[in-house]
């Protein structure tokens, strides 16, 4: 299992993921879960994965092979002139190679290699754009009323985006905030685990923007995981003790 975020914000994407992958107890491993595709001046795409790491590998190298030599493996990542496209060939290309590990060649996802992805990016003539993508092809927009996704273990991490999270915050405000919905996530669950790799992705740039990865020893890490572990204690000291019936006045 892994956890992976995007976040569409005012001045654009944040992107972050863990780097565990697992077969049981004893064959943890860790493994990046980002990939990216850049041609600067005219556009950054950004892919996250989780769920079977056979799936999400093949997918990746298929998009990576098929842009070296696009000439013969149109259509391609590299080249294709919409956000939208894109996701439709990376939907495409998942469901391809589902579609191979099941062996019948059909459309429906085996739960044993199961995958989704997270797209986002900007290509030079649209807006940045963000896209779930699901086992089976198909695909969903971010937009206001749903300004970021989440794959993989997502439960633990949910509330404090939903609680805190602004469109128009900062990139560090942002940094933040996902830092503690991995903390969260981490705590409640071993098959999610640092280091964090992370991309900020400036809107309009069409460059890669600030990457990199956030390891357990990371001193700023630790301030929030100790932090928020403090600021959750103190929050619940002041809520008011609750009253049975016959306390009541």
């Amino acid at each position: 299992m892994t956890y992976c975020v995007g976040m569409q914000l005012d001045r654009g994407i944040v992107f972050m993921s863990d780097t565990r992958t697992n077969a049981g107890v004893d064959n943890i491993s860790t493994f990046r879960k980002m990939a990216h595709f850049e041609a600067p001046g005219e556009r950054c795409i950004t892919l996250m994965t989780a769920g079977n790491l056979a799936t999400t590998q093949a997918v990746v190298s298929l998009l990576q092979e098929r842009s070296k030599s696009p000439e013969q493996r149109s259509p391609d990542i590299e080249h294709l002139p919409t956000m939208f496209q894109v996701a439709q060939l990376v939907g495409q290309t998942l469901r391809e190679v589902i579609a191979r590990h099941d062996g019948d060649g059909g459309q429906k996802a085996s739960s044993a290699f199961n995958a989704t992805i997270l797209l986002g990016g900007q290509i030079k003539g649209g807006a940045p754009r963000l896209f779930l993508i699901y086992p089976e092809g198909n695909f969903i927009e971010a937009s206001d009323d749903t300004p970021y996704f989440q794959i993989g273990e997502t439960k633990y991490g949910r509330p404090i985006l939903v609680r805190a999270y602004d469109p128009a915050m900062s990139f560090e405000e942002a940094m933040k905030l996902l830092l503690v919905s991995f903390d969260s996530t981490i705590k409640a669950n071993l098959s999610v685990a640092l280091p964090l790799d992370f991309h900020i992705y400036d809107a309009d740039s069409l460059k890669l923007g600030r990457t990199g990865r956030i390891h357990a020893e990371d001193a700023y890490f630790q301030e929030i995981s100790s932090g928020w572990g403090v600021a959750l204690r103190e929050a619940f000291t002041n809520l008011p003790d609750f009253r049975f019936p016959e306390q009541q006045d």
